[in-house]
């Protein structure tokens, strides 16, 4: 088990990433593999339209995407992913 995974693994993360048909955010990709690597189960959410991706944000609060939530509690966006994780004291 890698360093950090035994406070991860079980955990449940919802995952809200931007999948348009002509751009992949890579921080939602970069997300997605952090959480995987550290064994969380992913439900990963795909915003798959400018206006959904707007939407979203507008009801968030947010500028960009992705956003995390780990098992209910509001993470926030892929810095703030991998401050969580160090914090768990996962390797990020």
């Amino acid at each position: 088990m890698a360093q950090g995974q035994a406070k991860t693994e079980g955990r449940q993360a919802t995952l809200h990433r931007m999948v348009l048909p002509d751009h992949i955010c890579q921080y939602g990709v970069k997300a997605k593999q952090l959480l995987e690597e550290r064994g969380l189960a992913v439900d990963d959410r795909i915003l798959g339209s400018r206006e959904e991706v707007e939407a979203f944000k507008a009801e968030h609060g947010i500028d960009t995407t992705p956003l995390v939530f780990i098992d209910g509690e509001r993470i926030g966006g892929s810095a703030e992913l991998e401050r969580f994780l160090q914090d768990e004291g996962a390797d990020v």
